[in-house]
């Protein structure tokens, strides 16, 4: 689990965090998680070798007693004060042995969880309480002008920040109230700076949910105007979806494209395949170790153990295969992997961590480089992405009928299927594109994204799209798809717990986790994303073909004010020869 950072400055001088010689100690005793064990008397190794002993000699005391008293006729009921001490013993330690036998098992199987980082919130709320009491170290106080930093003034403390006595990340946990430590901080960020932050947004924001989970170093926040496109008919039901986005005309256009997928009977998607990635990089002296281990991960005979190393570190992750290539004595090894309704970065490299840990454990020549060796691969346009997909693939269809076309799109099926293929396909083709065969997939990727919490820097491979456009049923309609091998979305964790993009997930109908069927709700949004894309495609592709990109823009993307302003400004002399 996190450790929050720990300010010393302002400290008394003979404070314990001064004296170098019980420094360390202190901070082995604070870094030190508390453990159950740590209520019995003995080590508990030992507790646990003595309860076992006990309990077998009083069983052993019993049974000679109780056959004895079986020879003789002697009622066993009628007991001596050796048998009734040797069943106290017997049920006692018996007690002892079912209650804490593998106690030093079970809480280190505990710390373990609570070390790593949970993609679910329904495992945060299962593990990480009990690791907040069990862990939790004092932390220094944080002293100014001879009182603990909360008492101070907020001037003054911002001043301090400003001056670099106080350190700022500290704020939120020496203060108390992440509003007003953001306030201070934004103050000393203006008093450092000399420039107003006057017009960014402080208040009206709950700081406590994006406390060392969404956002560090917090002054405020940004407001991004959400539009609502649709209703988007895809497989029989209808979805009102949510935009975030600065661009004019991005929301209008993606809503025309929306009525005319509808009005022709509706979109079909199809979810291909569903699984996150992580690519570590590992090390060995000599290429033939490398292929050895190559050759090791790739034999289906081995694939069990493996995945049951991965798997031990979640409830939702589950791996599905991996890949290796290898680049002279290095091994990139791919695993892709189920995470639920969670995007599953966090989930996925803790699975990667375990299984690195026990091929180190069976190979202790290897090295391990990095986590990420980027053949995931993240936030990159990449071959690898295009071609074997990440997170969710997704293809989606429509056919528009041809009056559609004619009355909605005010163009023709002939002059789309043309423009998509010298735009779309050969364009991007003489471009040198990876997965850019497509108009503007990444608008609609991007304003989804922002507006329910996904990361927006994975729209880079999120938006690698193919858009297809052909004549059907004589030349009379339009067949039209996207297909989008690497979609990358979840419905918990990270920005998706806020209140605004919890809310346009809830929109969406796909909010939090899917209790019945994990993975569905993240499944659903996914398809919800090609379905709005193939609807962004057929309206910016059908404003080009009729020519009414330009006119559209001028009247819905230029900023009137500033060019009211810029009409109303007195124009310069003209120059003059001499000048």
């Amino acid at each position: 689990m996190m450790k929050r950072p720990m300010g010393v400055h302002g400290a008394s001088k003979g404070s314990e965090f001064h004296d170098g010689k019980q420094q360390p100690l202190l901070k082995r005793q604070r870094d030190r998680k508390a453990l159950a064990s740590d209520a019995l008397p003995l080590p508990v190794g030992l507790t646990n070798k003595i309860f076992t002993v006990l309990f077998f000699v009083a069983s052993y005391f019993l049974m000679r007693s109780w056959r004895d008293k079986i020879r003789n006729a002697t009622p066993l009921h009628m007991l001596n004060l050796g048998e009734i001490a040797a069943l106290i013993v017997q049920l006692s330690s018996f007690i002892y042995l079912i209650g804490f036998f593998g106690i030093d098992y079970v809480q280190n199987f505990i710390s373990k969880s609570c070390d790593g980082a949970w993609d679910s919130d329904e495992e945060r709320e299962c593990i990480r309480p009990n690791c907040q009491v069990a862990s939790e170290a004092p932390k220094a106080v944080v002293q100014l002008m001879g009182v603990s930093l909360s008492e101070n003034e907020d001037e003054d403390i911002a001043r301090a920040v400003s001056n670099g006595d106080v350190p700022s990340y500290s704020l939120e946990s020496q203060i108390g109230d992440p509003l007003r430590a953001a306030a201070i901080r934004r103050r000393s960020v203006e008093m450092t700076t000399g420039r107003s932050l006057e017009g960014l947004p402080l208040s009206g924001l709950d700081y406590s949910s994006i406390l060392g989970q969404c956002c560090e170093m917090v002054v405020g926040y940004v407001q991004v105007p959400v539009g609502v496109a649709g209703p988007l008919l895809i497989n029989g039901r209808e979805f009102t979806v949510p935009m975030a986005t600065t661009e004019g005309c991005l929301v209008a256009s993606t809503n025309r494209g929306c009525k005319a997928i509808h009005q022709s009977g509706g979109a079909t998607s199809i979810l291909l395949q569903d699984g996150m990635t992580r690519a570590p990089v590992v090390r060995f002296p000599s290429v033939k170790r490398c292929a050895e281990l190559k050759f090791f991960l790739e034999d289906p005979n081995n694939f069990d153990t493996i995945a049951h190393m991965f798997n031990r570190t979640s409830r939702f992750g589950r791996l599905k295969h991996l890949k290796c290539q290898l680049a002279g004595r290095n091994v990139y090894i791919r695993f892709s992997a189920l995470t639920g309704d969670a995007m599953g970065m966090n989930m996925i490299s803790k699975g990667v961590q375990n299984v690195l840990d026990y091929l180190q454990d069976i190979n202790p020549d290897m090295e391990v480089i990095s986590v990420s060796g980027n053949f995931c691969a993240d936030k990159k346009p990449t071959a690898v992405n295009w071609i074997d997909g990440r997170g969710k693939s997704v293809v989606c269809e429509a056919i528009l009928k041809g009056d559609v076309v004619r009355k909605v799109l005010k163009t023709s099926v002939s002059a789309l299927v043309e423009l998509n293929m010298v735009k779309n396909l050969a364009g991007s083709a003489l471009a040198g594109a990876v997965g850019g065969f497509n108009a503007h997939a990444a608008n609609i990727v991007s304003a989804i994204y922002i507006a329910t919490g996904q990361d927006p820097a994975q729209n880079v491979e999120s938006s690698q799209c193919i858009t297809m456009m052909e004549a059907v049923n004589g030349g009379q309609d339009l067949h039209v798809s996207v297909t989008m091998p690497s979609i990358e979305v979840g419905t918990i964790g990270g920005g998706t717990q806020l209140a605004s993009q919890s809310a346009c997930l809830n929109l969406l109908g796909v909010k939090g986790a899917n209790a019945d069927s994990p993975g569905a709700n993240a499944q659903g949004l996914a398809r919800v994303v090609a379905g709005a894309v193939l609807a962004g495609e057929i309206s910016l592709m059908s404003a080009l073909a009729a020519g009414q990109l330009v006119k559209s823009h001028m009247k819905y993307n230029r900023s009137n004010n500033n060019m009211a302003s810029i009409g109303n400004a007195a124009l310069p002399p003209l120059p003059t020869k001499s000048s």
